[in-house]
């Protein structure tokens, strides 16, 4: 039996979209499955004494055309040519992320997040705007009063909130972040190790796999 693999995502880092369109490759080939854990990216970073790439890298061009560098070879190693920068980015996630909890709970999650990652690296659309987020919820089939009604709710809040915690008490400190058992992956450029991770995990014999 593979070993499932958590992926801790939050819908405002391109690299999360990014690598939400190469898993499903990697558990076709593999047969591993990646179980999406929505957290707070601000949340995290708060926790972690962070900061976002285009914040600690304000002052440092080289390393801003570096990155954009290789995100665009990422980009084109996989065909992603639906991807594009949100005009709108730095987007508040808040309400989205919120949403995401609560469409696990309605039973719509993976078209959840199909659709929000769509609004926001394809479509470019203001992800942190009420009626922007009810527009492409309902545009994309979903049910938006249900799911925006059900992203106040105190539990779905508490559990973000909880999920963040517990990200941070992990080790993570961005997104995206991988844990395959008790190992941490960060980046989109270490998608390759987590399936390698993996890969070697599941060839264990269960009483030498860590807990």
């Amino acid at each position: 039996m593979k070993p499932n693999v958590q992926f801790l995502f939050d819908f405002g880092s391109p690299n999360a979209y990014l690598c939400h369109q190469v898993i499903p490759q990697i558990e076709a080939r593999s047969g591993i499955r990646f179980d999406y854990v929505p957290v707070l990216l601000g949340g995290l970073f708060k926790l972690a004494n962070n900061r976002s790439p285009a914040e600690a890298n304000a002052d440092i061009p080289n390393k801003r055309a570096y990155e954009a560098l290789e995100l665009q070879r990422f980009v084109q190693r996989h065909g992603l040519t639906r991807f594009r920068m949100n005009p709108h980015f730095p987007v508040n996630t808040l309400q989205i992320m919120r949403g995401a909890v609560a469409a696990q709970g309605l039973g719509c999650f993976e078209r959840y997040v199909d659709a929000v990652f769509s609004s926001m690296w394809e479509k470019g659309c203001k992800m942190d705007d009420a009626q922007v987020i009810g527009t492409e919820l309902s545009g994309a089939g979903l049910d938006a009063p249900a799911l925006i009604a059900a992203s106040q709710t105190p539990e779905v809040k508490a559990r973000l909130l909880a999920n963040t915690e517990q990200a941070f008490h992990r080790g993570a400190f961005g997104s995206p972040t991988f844990f395959v058992g008790a190992e941490i992956y960060f980046g989109k450029d270490r998608l390759r190790d987590v399936e390698e991770q993996a890969l070697r995990a599941c060839s264990q014999p269960q009483a030498d796999r860590p807990s």
